[in-house]
């Protein structure tokens, strides 16, 4: 159906632009005589496809405009979602609260936006008045009226008045605190509508937004990682940092703070609640300490955890239940900030009254949303920030990719950078409410580890557990050994985790001091080779036998502090480029090394490793991972090497 496709058009044209649309907002509507087609609830206009819309039928919609509902509010909204629920034709599918006023705006394509340029007028103290001197008198506005229902017939009243004043239909309807509807029977009207407003808009308003990014500030490490662990009491939560010219704006006075303590439209209640946290003090240790005493405060007052900390100096500061809700924490009030700031030349900010505010906090049709939005990854490392070094590929790819299906947020670190980007895209494909970055680091240089855990903190807020992994192998006897080769791995396989190991463990202890329950996790993905000599292949070898000394060293170190150090010694990942390399992989080395005797081809060298595996099998990541875990779980163990070698290797 040629308007179907229109309508998918339409919805995607501006859900897809954040001059529109934040966190997956709006509603759309197509409809003839008889069908209403709608937005259903929990779907993008971004991504939206036929299957995302709910069909209704019009002649059971129409009766509701007449129908007397309860005088209870609970009550009545009860009534009027079974209502739609019974003029939905497409089941299965939640129509959008807003279904009614599209049902009676009468034009064949409805198109209902929260643009930041219009919000900055409808949340300002002089709306309507403005309003009407930017778009003259005819222009249809409508004071805040709760969601629901009763909006709908007041909407519904108000283009019953102004047909009778004007004898034609508003194809304009602006909504106080909430946003605008905008109506024609072409996709191509509406465009045009939509970039008159936001021009004549643009004209109107002399300021601009100001949105340089800034750098955050390297105390960031120093202060999130122990307000993460004040929030997660009861589990893990992820927090994720902005930092720009905006949210300085912001941050840097209570005066300007005071203008975005109140939420100014529903979807800000939504997303990030109605309350939020300002700490104002600089230094880490009193941002910390006040920390402590305000959210713990703030959570038996208000009886949930705050959503948004704006902290001077850091930023604005998201806390989800998963890394994909801090994204959308941050861009609604972010858009929040835009719209205060938009608002000074109409009078200033109009946030919503608290009456309103406690309306929408409660309402079941908003609670839904909230649930359809919180989106889950549920697995044994659900929440937990992973980061892998060497994952851009092979063995170190599989861990990061296996532990990122287990719910974890994983950092790629690797020098490697268009592999790592690619398979960052690769896993973010893969992942449901959690999420993987790329940050490029040499694990041999220590400023470029403390970039890895700032950027880690920034995006995710601590770091759980560290997989040291990224090692390298030169093979040789002694006569062929150089000195400079056995200098490259002995500073990759053994120094490295040192200095990983030094980087990331002032963050882990930070956050092991605000939770008397929680464990941190360095583990070393060690080697067979680590347990055992390996002809011709000492340099590697000892510099693992090396990293098993560094292990139950550190283990004994780091125990006071609740961080277990670890080492897993996995047998051969022989489909992996470190042996299948048809260039430089191990077996094609130890062929020319003439490690294996007798051996003539690249297949030989490889019979003759899976012989020496009792259960016959190479070392898979799945199979590494599953010690990961296992050494994340348990509480009772550190400073252990744990073989998974396929009996190959037996500790005495």
């Amino acid at each position: 159906m040629k308007e179907i496709q229109q309508l998918i058009e339409i919805s995607q044209f501006y859900g897809r632009d954040s001059r529109f649309v934040i966190a997956g907002g709006g509603n759309t509507s197509y409809k003839n005589a008889e069908k209403l087609w709608v937005k259903a609830s929990g779907s993008s206009l971004a991504n939206i496809t036929e299957e995302g819309f709910a069909v209704l039928d019009r002649a059971k919609l129409n009766l509701m405009s007449d129908k007397t509902y309860s005088n209870q509010a609970a009550e009545r909204e009860e009534e009027v979602k079974n209502d739609l629920a019974a003029a939905t034709i497409s089941k299965g599918k939640r129509p959008s609260v807003e279904t009614s006023m599209h049902n009676v705006i009468d034009f064949a394509f409805v198109v209902h936006l929260h643009p930041t340029a219009v919000n900055g007028l409808m949340c300002a103290a002089k709306a309507e008045n403005d309003l009407k001197k930017l778009f003259g008198a005819k222009a249809l506005y409508i004071e805040y009226t709760d969601p629901g229902y009763v909006l709908f017939k007041k909407v519904d009243d108000k283009i019953k008045e102004y047909r009778k004043a004007y004898a034609e239909e508003p194809q304009v309807i602006w909504l106080q605190n909430h946003g605008i509807f905008v109506a024609a029977d072409t996709i191509e009207e509406i465009k045009v509508l939509y970039t008159h407003i936001l021009d004549t808009l643009e004209k109107a308003v002399k300021v601009s937004v100001p949105t340089a990014p800034r750098a955050t500030c390297s105390c960031t490490e120093q202060i999130l990682p122990g307000i993460r662990m004040i929030l997660s009491k009861d589990s893990l939560k992820t927090l994720k940092v902005r930092k720009n010219e905006l949210v300085k704006y912001f941050y840097d006075t209570p005066a300007n703070q005071a203008k975005i303590a109140k939420p100014f439209t529903p979807d800000a209640i939504v997303y990030c609640k109605s309350n939020y946290i300002f700490l104002n003090e600089e230094e880490p240790e009193t941002v910390l300490a006040e920390a402590a005493k305000t959210i713990p405060a703030f959570t038996e007052k208000f009886g949930y955890q705050p959503k948004v900390i704006l902290i001077k100096g850091i930023g604005l500061v998201a806390v989800g239940d998963n890394a994909a809700q801090c994204d959308t924490i941050l861009d609604v009030f972010e858009d929040a900030m835009k719209i205060a700031y938009l608002s000074q030349p109409f009078g200033g900010a109009h946030p919503m009254s608290q009456a309103q505010i406690d309306f929408i906090d409660n309402w079941e049709v908003e609670n839904y949303r909230r649930s359809v939005a919180a989106g889950g990854a549920a697995g044994r490392a659900e929440n937990k920030t992973i980061i892998v070094t060497g994952a851009a590929q092979g063995f170190g790819e599989g861990i990061a990719r296996c532990l990122l299906l287990e719910g974890a947020n994983i950092v790629v670190a690797d020098m490697n950078e268009p592999v790592a980007l690619a398979t960052v895209e690769r896993f973010n494909a893969l992942a449901k409410s959690n999420r993987a970055i790329f940050v490029k680091t040499n694990v041999s240089e220590i400023p470029s580890l403390e970039n890895l855990i700032h950027e880690t903190v920034c995006n995710f807020g601590a770091v759980d557990c560290f997989v040291s992994n990224a090692g390298v192998l030169r093979a040789g006897g002694l006569d062929d050994m150089t000195p400079e080769n056995f200098d490259f791995v002995t500073k990759i396989n053994y120094n490295a985790y040192f200095y990983c190991t030094k980087v990331v463990s002032r963050v882990m202890k930070l956050q092991t001091k605000y939770s008397q329950t929680y464990f941190a996790d360095i583990i070393q993905i060690n080697s067979k080779s680590g347990l055992r000599g390996s002809k011709a292949n000492f340099a590697y070898a000892g510099g693992k036998f090396g990293g098993i000394g560094l292990t139950q060293s550190f283990a004994l170190e780091l125990a006071p502090f609740r961080i277990k150090v670890n080492s897993i010694c996995p047998g051969n990942f022989y489909e992996g480029p470190l042996w299948s390399n048809p260039d430089n992989g191990l077996f094609v080395q130890y062929l020319k090394a003439g490690k294996v005797p007798g051996a003539k081809t690249v297949e030989d060298v490889k019979a003759f490793y899976l012989a020496q595996v009792p259960l016959k099998k190479g070392c898979s990541p799945e199979d590494v991972t599953k010690g990961v875990l296992y050494l994340m779980d348990q509480c009772g163990e550190t400073g252990q090497a744990l073989p998974i070698t396929g009996g190959q290797v037996m500790l005495n």
